[in-house]
């Protein structure tokens, strides 16, 4: 931007002593961001806080969100600090939107240091909501323990916060916009990306694309249903179903985001995802998904609304890895469980060490021949 530097602005400020971060970040009630003089810019003082000043200045950040209400006005306050507070540049979706996963993605990508996602996962959204910040770290996932702590302790002494406040960004339009301010850490650079593009190809290259549209197009088509809950998942539910692996327009659900998720609660369950069960149950369709509203958690149901419990899809997925040709080339470390995933991989696991032991016993007995032992 030409013309007379954008000044940055030290605000006295007071801590407060209930921003402490969960497994998910902050998540309040949207009254209590509304309600409390600098609730918002505290907390995200406090995060880029944690950051080391010397690994702060200059470096990469991605911002995104699932669309909630305050979404889009927390993204240009997160804009205005972290230009502020020394960052060299923002990649944002476009109008703020971004899945967490896709937000991971990207992290990774471009090598940021970290990212902030404006969400407060499946609570419900709106003026009577929730709202909520995540903050993921360079390796893509969550804040670790140590960090979350730092922001927290950081969060009880906090007497200012850093801010641009004449800084002004177009979220709608794709492409660079660069800022000239006064002070040291100049210049400053937004990014504004296509919010599906990045972790679209990353998926392209994960899956078997070709397979899969077979399967949705083919002759013995499977007719599937996926309900994005008017969250941050519809346009990638658009994107990768319909637009290229040949969904019916139809077999997708609530794809708009919307700030109130249009008055239900994201939460993909049976309790929830009502809208999802009712059109598996007449048992058309063979395969139906929900998410919740900022991508990172699903429910899956089978013909004729049969519930396929985390447990199960986890072990399923287990027990097919070689169709999916990343991890047919690249293998498999290990699997994440948790209380969700209750004891089905476990006898997965077990029953793969069986079958291997058994093969290796069976290949020794071959190579021995049947008169030596």
């Amino acid at each position: 931007m030409e013309g007379i530097p954008i000044p940055v602005l030290t605000v006295p400020t007071v801590p407060y002593e209930d921003q402490k971060p969960g497994a998910g970040g902050l998540r309040q009630p949207v009254a209590l961001f509304e309600g409390r003089r600098n609730y918002l810019q505290n907390y995200i003082q406090c995060v880029l806080s944690s950051i080391d000043l010397r690994d702060r200045q200059g470096c990469t950040m991605v911002v995104g969100g699932d669309g909630r209400y305050l979404g889009r006005a927390a993204t240009e306050t997160v804009v205005q600090m972290a230009a502020a507070n020394g960052i060299g540049r923002l990649v944002i979706g476009q109008n703020g939107i971004l899945s967490t996963p896709a937000v991971s993605c990207i992290i990774r990508k471009i090598k940021a240091i970290g990212g902030i996602i404006l969400t407060a996962s499946h609570l419900p959204g709106g003026p009577g909501g929730f709202f909520g910040i995540k903050f993921n770290v360079a390796n893509g996932g969550p804040a670790s323990d140590a960090v979350a702590d730092k922001i927290f302790q950081i969060s009880k002494t906090l007497e200012e916060y850093a801010i641009c406040p004449d800084l002004r960004i177009d979220l709608s339009r794709l492409g660079r916009q660069d800022f000239d301010l006064e002070n040291k850490f100049k210049p400053f650079r937004v990014e504004i990306v296509d919010s599906v593009e990045v972790y679209f190809n990353l998926l392209r290259g994960l899956f078997d694309f070709n397979g899969i549209k077979g399967l949705l197009t083919g002759p013995d088509q499977l007719k599937i249903k996926i309900d994005a809950m008017n969250g941050v998942m519809g346009p990638y539910v658009r994107r990768v179903l319909c637009d290229e692996l040949g969904a019916p327009a139809n077999s997708a659900l609530n794809c708009v985001p919307l700030e109130d998720f249009g008055g239900q609660q994201p939460d993909p369950n049976l309790t929830y995802a009502t809208t999802l069960l009712d059109a598996m149950k007449g048992g058309e369709y063979g395969f139906g998904a929900a998410f919740d509203a900022d991508g990172d958690r699903y429910m899956i149901l089978g013909q004729n609304g049969f519930f396929v419990n985390p447990s199960d899809s986890l072990a399923i997925m287990a027990a097919n890895l070689p169709c999916v040709p990343y991890f047919r080339q690249m293998g498999v470390r290990g699997f994440g469980r948790s209380m969700c995933t209750s004891t089905a991989l476990d006898k997965y696991v077990l029953f793969r060490h069986f079958l291997g032991g058994l093969r290796r016993l069976t290949k020794r007995k071959i190579l021995q021949g049947p008169n030596r032992m």
